[in-house]
């Protein structure tokens, strides 16, 4: 997507608006949580649904103390069984022990540091972290650092393209600055949030409910 237009900011603020009468105030469920907790949230996340990375987070927390040097310290397999229920546990867990032994040898055990750091440097120390990508890098900024970041999870990538916010060919790192253009910083996190909203309840993958979306008179082009 090229210069975004005024026009273009209208339609994605209408669609905002849509989104909040029909979905209310959306819960943001990582804010309270520490930049490492937030961190190993959103690991477990990857690849399952909330309810169970949610369980898989509740889990490791009656078992472990989540910090770098706990987890660091704890045995791979004790920690598999722990996350179980998100799926991929093996894999996850070995994620997280290299996350932990990264950021207590790197960071002295805290992410603090970043926060006094420009965005675009912050994220670039995050992604250099093992397994996190820009998606996981954003996340955590967002919700955690409170820094304007806007992440693009498949929900929000679908979504962009159907209504022709985004190009067929965009990218991660396109889609998301043209979504940064279109909203204000202010609204980045409840952006988010609605948009992935609206692509688990109407704008799915199979099957969209395009003739009983509340966007349908927005979306340029009706996918059946």
């Amino acid at each position: 997507m090229g210069m975004v237009g005024v026009s273009e900011k209208d339609r994605a603020h209408r669609v905002l608006n849509i989104l909040f009468q029909e979905f209310g105030k959306v819960e943001v469920t990582r804010r309270d949580l520490e930049p490492f907790e937030a961190l190993v949230a959103t690991v477990l996340s990857q690849h399952t649904n909330d309810l169970n990375s949610g369980r898989a987070f509740k889990n490791l927390s009656v078992r472990f103390r989540v910090t770098p040097e706990t987890i660091a310290l704890a045995d791979e397999e004790e920690l598999g069984e722990a996350i179980k229920v998100a799926g991929l546990y093996r894999n996850k867990a070995r994620m997280l022990k290299r996350l932990a032994q990264t950021l207590a040898q790197e960071f002295k055990g805290s992410l603090n540091s970043l926060f006094t750091l420009p965005l675009d440097e912050a994220r670039q120390r995050l992604m250099r972290l093992p397994g996190v990508g820009p998606k996981t890098a954003d996340v955590l900024l967002l919700f955690s650092m409170h820094m304007p970041t806007f992440p693009i999870d498949t929900h929000i990538w679908r979504v962009s393209k159907r209504t022709g916010f985004a190009s067929q060919k965009a990218g991660y790192e396109e889609t998301r600055r043209t979504l940064q253009i279109l909203y204000s910083p202010a609204l980045y996190m409840e952006a988010h949030l609605l948009l992935i909203r609206l692509g688990r309840s109407y704008c799915k993958a199979r099957k969209p409910r395009c003739f009983t979306c509340p966007v349908r008179f927005e979306c340029p082009k009706l996918y059946t």
